[in-house]
């Protein structure tokens, strides 16, 4: 895979951060530059971690367990898992459930706890995509890092101006980009 397949899925998967940052970026009387840098730390790291962990969990069955051809069934397992990421998100886009509107002086950390552990879900579920198509480590990483810190300033940021009127666009723009990325899967590696 290159990077911009990578990029592609893990800004899928990243817009869901993005609607639930854009959430609490509503909330807020101002944005505290600290407090956000420290949700960035905190969240890319768990996020590279749960990616890491799919990663290394596809390469251990890999290396006890050969598939009669592990280059096709990788291939689909992955196109499957983003298909089925991208049908979540529009759910939850068709749910659209509303934000308590009230201010909040600080950001509480324990929401963010919560928000990485269901993001983690989800990009471990994609690191296992990557496992699948043979991704370079350092690239899937990279890319994992770039995105999610770009997606929690921006859905902060968003929020903060905006309101948090756009989630339900965020989350089916991740379902769009998760789609394309299973449907290239597809089209690209298994029937040409």
């Amino acid at each position: 895979m290159n990077w911009l397949e990578n990029l592609i899925i893990v800004a899928g998967i990243s817009l869901e951060l993005f609607a639930a940052m854009e959430s609490q970026g509503s909330l807020v009387a101002r944005v505290d530059k600290k407090h956000l840098c420290q949700i960035c730390g905190f969240v890319a790291v768990w996020q590279m971690a749960a990616a890491l962990t799919g990663y290394l969990m596809v390469a251990w069955v890999y290396q006890n367990e050969r598939a009669y051809d592990e280059r096709f069934v990788g291939i689909v397992m992955a196109a499957v898992i983003l298909f089925a990421a991208g049908i979540r998100l529009l759910v939850k886009a068709v749910k659209n459930e509303r934000v308590q509107e009230h201010l909040e002086r600080h950001l509480d950390f324990k929401k963010f706890v919560h928000m990485a552990a269901v993001g983690g879900i989800h990009m471990l579920l994609a690191g296992t995509a990557f496992g699948c198509l043979s991704t370079q480590i350092w690239l899937m990483l990279s890319v994992v890092a770039t995105v999610t810190v770009a997606v929690i300033v921006l859905g902060m940021y968003t929020g903060y101006y905006l309101g948090f009127r756009h989630k339900a666009k965020a989350y089916i723009g991740g379902a769009v980009l998760l789609w394309i990325a299973g449907l290239d899967l597809v089209v690209g590696h298994i029937i040409w």
